[in-house]
């Protein structure tokens, strides 16, 4: 039994939440049925509290002179760890609790009953504040009632005041289908603070050594499948938008303007060094992530499209999933209506590897779209499976080749010969890429001056041109000259208007038999894309 909570206290502390919401995350995933949800919480808890976890596994021991006593910076570490992490708006939350923890008790001398009180009261505040239109019912209830609870103890007992907060927790767990009746009519308890309650017990098991029984959601004899509630937000929008943000204070204020006006579930926090964990639901991705453009630099971007989630394969342990590299925001929307998990261009093998873990499916297929990424893609998949997640790289080297394999999937197929499937559709597309020339070269298909228009088939410089359109059109017919049914067509960010349109009008013309698909893909340098199957 513990008098006061020290680092150690907090480090066991976070294993054994971790430990019990990986026991548990199916059971709480299972609690987000609706037919349009908001990710999988418990997955989403899971991997916000093992980034967490990696933070205080990253530390070396070394106690830094800001003031913060051991068990404040072990918090500190969990915090700062859990929002670089946070996936989902449950794990956003999460993150900005532990963060009221992490504020309140980083200098105090030592970690009691009262400093407990105060510090989930701290933490209350601001995972109230993390959220733009709180919604009662919700984890929100759930952490006011535990620190509500802790706070009418008045009393230095820290056992007490845990057990206290832990059971408050879990009987406002149970009143959460009276507060949302979306809860109700799905026979459900709320997802997120299934989790909250599981990590209570367990400080309450690490402060008195004791296990506290456990907070049973409603039996499942109870639901309607494909009824219940998202985490949180309106079923009007359809992707989910998630990334990290370095920006100013100013900046974000502008920001959350901009985002609330664009979707809703939209919550931005911050870890006080300049780095904002930013999710919000929309309909219109481009404009999400472009705020955040305009706000600072955004990183670690992901896109979910909600309909994509409704099938189990989708987001179970022992299901699919496809994650893929994108450049502009119109390709990365494409891809998210594809059912995939959407990189930044040039990633890291980390990131790669976090989004790996985030799809929460034991069998992934990367598709790096790029031959630079594609040995960080191997480098992130040898990763992924000592984590015990299968992953296999189909080699595109352009996001028309990535459009073509993520059409032919097939999840009835064994995961081995779907993939075969998939690098045998990108390799049948053949690509091509037009681009400005920047400087003077030598290349197979003659010199080119600075300004020249060059078209680029499979990575070789096939066309130099001077007019934009001409070259285009040019390229599609050396192109469909040895053959092809489908042309697809990407916009770069710098097409001139039309462009589309002509070379649409011109395959019409001289190839009567193809077919023609064109899109908007925000790509910077290119400013067309294209592809022929």
């Amino acid at each position: 039994m513990l008098d006061t909570l020290d680092a150690a206290a907090v480090r066991r502390w976070c294993t054994s939440g971790l430990a019990a919401l990986r026991r548990h995350q199916g059971e709480i995933d299972d609690l987000n049925v609706y037919p349009v949800p908001d990710g999988d919480t418990g997955t989403n808890l899971v991997l916000t509290l093992t980034s967490a976890q990696q933070a205080l596994a990253m530390d070396l021991g070394t106690l830094p002179d800001d003031g913060h006593t051991p068990h404040g910076h072990a918090l500190r570490l969990m915090a700062q760890g859990a929002l670089l992490g946070a996936r989902g708006n449950s794990g956003v939350i999460l993150s900005q609790i532990l963060r009221g923890l992490a504020d309140t008790l980083g200098a105090a001398p030592e970690v009691r009953g009262r400093q407990l009180a105060d510090a989930l009261a701290d933490a209350t505040a601001a995972a109230y504040a993390a959220v733009a239109r709180p919604v009662e019912g919700t984890l929100l209830s759930v952490v006011a009632a535990a620190a509500g609870a802790a706070q009418r103890v008045d009393s230095d007992d820290l056992r007490a005041v845990a057990r206290a907060a832990a059971e408050a927790a879990a009987a406002a767990l149970a009143r959460t289908p009276e507060q949302l009746p979306e809860l109700a009519r799905a026979g459900v308890v709320d997802a997120g603070g299934r989790g909250l309650c599981l990590l209570l017990d367990a400080l309450v098991e690490v402060v008195t050594g004791e296990s506290p029984g456990q907070p049973a959601p409603a039996p499942p004899a109870l639901r309607r499948p494909g009824t219940a509630v998202r985490e949180a937000g309106s079923e009007a929008y359809a992707y989910e938008v998630q990334y990290l943000l370095d920006a100013s204070d100013e900046a974000v204020a502008r920001l959350r303007q901009d985002l609330a006006a664009l979707g809703d579930s939209l919550a931005v926090v911050g870890d006080g060094a300049g780095t904002w964990n930013v999710h919000v639901h929309v309909n219109d991705v481009g404009a999400a992530v472009e705020a955040g453009v305009v706000a600072g630099r955004p990183h670690r971007i992901a896109v979910t499209r909600f309909a994509d989630r409704t099938a189990p394969a989708a987001a179970r342990p022992d299901g699919r999933a496809a994650v893929v590299v994108a450049t502009g925001a119109g390709i990365a929307e494409l891809f998210a209506a594809e059912g995939a998990v959407v990189v930044p261009a040039n990633p890291s093998t980390g990131e790669l590897l976090d989004a790996i873990r985030a799809t929460g499916a034991a069998r992934v297929v990367v598709l790096p779209n790029d031959p630079n990424t594609q040995s960080v893609a191997s480098a992130a998949a040898r990763e992924a499976h000592g984590l015990g997640v299968k992953v296999s790289v189909v080699p595109t080297r352009s996001p028309v080749q990535a459009l073509a394999a993520l059409a032919v999937r097939d999840p009835k197929r064994r995961f081995e010969d779907d993939v075969i499937a998939m690098a045998e559709a990108a390799g049948a597309c053949r690509y091509a890429e037009v681009c400005h020339a920047g400087r003077e070269a030598l290349t197979v298909a003659g010199p080119c001056r600075p300004g020249d228009v060059l078209a680029l088939v499979e990575g070789e410089v096939h066309l130099i041109g001077h007019d934009l359109t001409d070259t285009c059109t040019a390229v599609v017919d050396r192109m469909l000259g040895g053959g092809g049914e489908l042309v697809t067509l990407l916009c770069g960010a710098d097409a001139p208007a039309g462009l589309a349109d002509r070379v649409r009008d011109h395959v019409e013309r001289s190839w009567p038999f193809v077919e023609v698909q064109a899109y908007e893909g925000g790509q910077p340098h290119y400013p067309l894309l294209l592809g022929v199957e």
